[in-house]
């Protein structure tokens, strides 16, 4: 009688010991939010970026809030985003009163389409928002040819490529506003949390009175505020499981990136999945997606493989098809490579703790729930 394997799911923080014993001092010092851990953490951040200013945050959502108020983003604008990626990429247009202008993702790289941008660009055009969907960082030279010629502010969403690179620049070194997530799915994590690279130090100081309440404090104890902030600032406990991730952060990349190449070296192409771009040079391998065949039902595809003691994700479906985004306009049929994709895009799990033998347990009860289930 055989055992019931262990649960694999899509992803798994690595959490060593010492990080946990940091945390417990944390706890133990009385100090538990804002503080000396967040200013370490924001000069470790800041090293990784080049030099660049980093200001922590509690999330890559108030990251992007934050740099579409720094970007002078204003009601009646229009930023210029893709439909492929978690909803708060677009939430956030919405929130700060502009509308989300999508572009078609290219299938080639899951990315926006470049290509298909300027058709786009209208006089009410304030920004271009990207998104490095599952890692693999968008063309960053075309990307800020395009801006420049359009003096458009860019406000990268790199929620999900820390520790990529396009050409050599570590994703944040370079570029104009730069949102990075450290949620528990992402290749780092804080628990929650996430930072936004600025460009000079008068970003980085309007930055830190937006994330909160806009006070700024004197040392008589007197505060002023100039500005409508918010309650985005992060904890000492989240930044001191930052600063034990981040001097991992290369090992865990090269982690990540062996497990793909053996995830391309497992999978049976028989089985008419569309797999995701071969890239390894630029992609930190936040995730490995493939696209179902055609027909499948995901939802059996998925109860399956959860039999089978492997979960999987789903990331993401098309935002112009929710609710919210049909209210502004859009519906089906108006980006049919995102729609595709969106419609068949599945998670396999990918995480630095894995094994090869993992990879192919995974790569077996995909071929097996394809080919012998009613999927």
């Amino acid at each position: 009688m055989s055992s019931t394997p262990e649960f694999l799911p899509f992803t798994r923080p690595s959490i060593d010991e010492d990080t946990i014993a940091g945390v417990v001092e944390v706890l133990r010092s009385g100090w538990i939010t804002s503080g000396p851990q967040v200013k370490a953490f924001e000069a470790a951040l800041s090293a990784h970026c080049g030099g660049r200013p980093v200001r922590a945050l509690s999330s890559a959502t108030g990251a992007l809030e934050i740099a579409l108020t720094l970007a002078g983003v204003v009601p009646g604008d229009e930023v210029i985003t893709t439909p492929l990626s978690w909803v708060a990429t677009a939430n956030v247009i919405v929130r700060a009163g502009a509308r989300p202008v999508f572009v078609d993702v290219a299938a080639a790289t899951r990315n926006i389409d470049l290509d298909k941008v300027e058709a786009a660009i209208t006089p009410r055009t304030r920004a271009i928002l990207p998104v490095d969907f599952a890692g693999l960082p968008v063309d960053r030279d075309q990307l800020y040819a395009i801006a420049k010629r359009h003096q458009l502010r860019v406000i990268e969403d790199a929620a999900q490529s820390m520790g990529a690179n396009w050409n050599g620049r570590t994703i944040g070194s370079s570029g104009d506003l730069v949102a990075i997530s450290f949620h528990a799915n992402k290749n780092i994590t804080t628990s929650e949390g996430g930072c936004l690279v600025c460009n000079d130090g008068d970003e980085a100081r309007r930055c830190e009175l937006l994330r909160l309440q806009g006070v700024e404090r004197f040392p008589d104890g007197e505060i002023e505020v100039s500005v409508a902030g918010g309650k985005h600032n992060l904890t000492d406990i989240a930044a001191r499981i930052g600063l034990g991730q981040l001097p991992q952060l290369e090992a865990f990349t090269a982690r990540r990136r062996e497990l793909a190449q053996h995830y391309f070296a497992t999978i049976d192409r028989k089985l008419g999945c569309e797999l995701p771009p071969a890239d390894f040079r630029h992609s930190n391998w936040h995730m490995f997606q493939l696209v179902l065949p055609e027909g499948t039902d995901r939802g059996r595809f998925i109860a399956a493989m959860a039999e089978l003691a492997i979960g999987v994700g789903v990331h993401y479906p098309a935002i112009h098809r929710l609710a919210l985004y049909r209210a502004l306009g859009y519906s089906d049929g108006d980006f049919p490579v995102a729609e595709r994709l969106g419609r068949g895009l599945v998670t396999l799990p990918l995480f630095p703790a894995m094994s090869f033998s993992d990879v192919e347990r995974v790569c077996a009860a995909v071929a097996d729930t394809l080919r012998s289930r009613q999927t």
